[in-house]
């Protein structure tokens, strides 16, 4: 009989515990979708669907959608790693506000900006660097 008990406290305690991290990661991949990730990779699938012929783009554009669900599910999983359950509450609490909407508004810009900005850098660093060769 205990042994009974046990092992059904085990599968209920795995029950729970799959359906607390269940719920992390849905919590995640809307945190994730509220960054403006969401837009990037739409646009990331629009700006090599144009690669496609006309009459294949319906089909490239289902399966490149397909590739969705994986991709956020594996980018959760990262996230998971790095926030509690608590921090993403708050995160996805944050990008629900006007500045947090203003913030998803304008990553993508800013992250394309801060990269040319960053490569504009490192090639200046590169001619002071062959100064001292």
């Amino acid at each position: 009989m205990k042994k009974i008990l046990l092992v059904l406290f085990l599968v209920v305690t795995a029950v729970i515990q799959a359906q607390d991290t269940s719920e992390f990661k849905k919590e995640t991949i809307e945190f994730i979708k509220l960054t403006g990730s969401g837009a990037a990779f739409d646009n990331a699938i629009t700006q090599i669907g144009t690669m496609v012929s006309e009459a294949n783009k319906e089909a490239y554009q289902k399966e490149a959608n397909a590739t969705l669900d994986g991709l956020y599910d594996k980018l959760a999983d990262l996230y998971m790693t790095e926030f509690t359950q608590a921090e993403i509450k708050e995160l996805v609490a944050f990008y629900h506000t006007d500045l947090g909407k203003k913030l998803a508004e304008k990553q993508l810009s800013l992250t394309q900006k801060g990269m040319l900005m960053g490569q504009s850098w490192g090639m200046e660093l590169q001619g002071i660097a062959q100064k001292y060769n």
